[in-house]
């Protein structure tokens, strides 16, 4: 018996002393956990974080903006190019002699309007004095063999033949200096009014 009782009299001590030891743990704990003396650092540098992230969004946003608005610049330069290539050569009937019948590389929306033959080169642009383009449009000028009267015409269709044109017109940004530029293409149907002398 007296053995038993050493052996509870000594592990007594033992668990008193874990007990004062788990008692100073959770003091130095709660003093860590109180303790704010890094928080300011912490503090700053999330902010720092934060405003940095939200500086890079709006600049990546604005760098797309000022793309787009580039972009939408460069069409509309490239569909004015085009509309006025258009315009000038209207103005020449030269322009309208399509005497090559070959069929390559012609649509075939414009094959099934009849196609009569087409002028591809030798264009002569009539601009105003002063005027040139940067990088003239590519014109291509289609005959069909529609011959029949327009309709809202608003005149008399006697003493007079009709003939029929689809010209396409091909422009391109005449102020970007890069290899890859903005293109349009404009495609219009003319009627060529020939009195007959009758």
């Amino acid at each position: 018996m007296f053995k038993v009782m050493d052996i509870e009299n000594t592990s007594l001590p033992k668990i008193r002393g874990r007990e004062k030891e788990q008692k100073v743990m959770s003091k130095k704990s709660n003093l860590i956990v109180r303790n704010e003396s890094g928080v300011a650092l912490v503090v700053a540098l999330f902010m720092i974080v934060l405003l940095s992230l939200i500086g890079l969004a709006s600049s990546s946003s604005s760098t797309f903006e000022i793309k787009l608005s580039g972009n939408k610049r460069g069409a509309t330069d490239a569909f004015y190019s085009a509309d006025s290539g258009l315009q000038a050569v209207m103005g020449d009937t030269n322009n309208f002699t399509c005497s090559d019948t070959n069929t390559t590389g012609v649509p075939p929306e414009i094959i099934s309007e009849g196609f009569g033959g087409k002028k591809t080169s030798n264009f002569t642009f009539n601009l105003p004095a002063g005027y040139a383009f940067a990088d003239q449009p590519t014109m291509k000028i289609y005959r069909t063999t529609q011959k029949k009267v327009p309709r809202g015409l608003g005149m008399s269709a006697i003493n007079f033949l009709y003939e029929y044109y689809i010209a396409d017109s091909t422009g391109r940004d005449q102020t970007d200096f890069s290899s890859v530029k903005s293109q349009s293409e404009i495609r219009e149907k003319i009627v060529r009014l020939e009195p007959t002398g009758q």
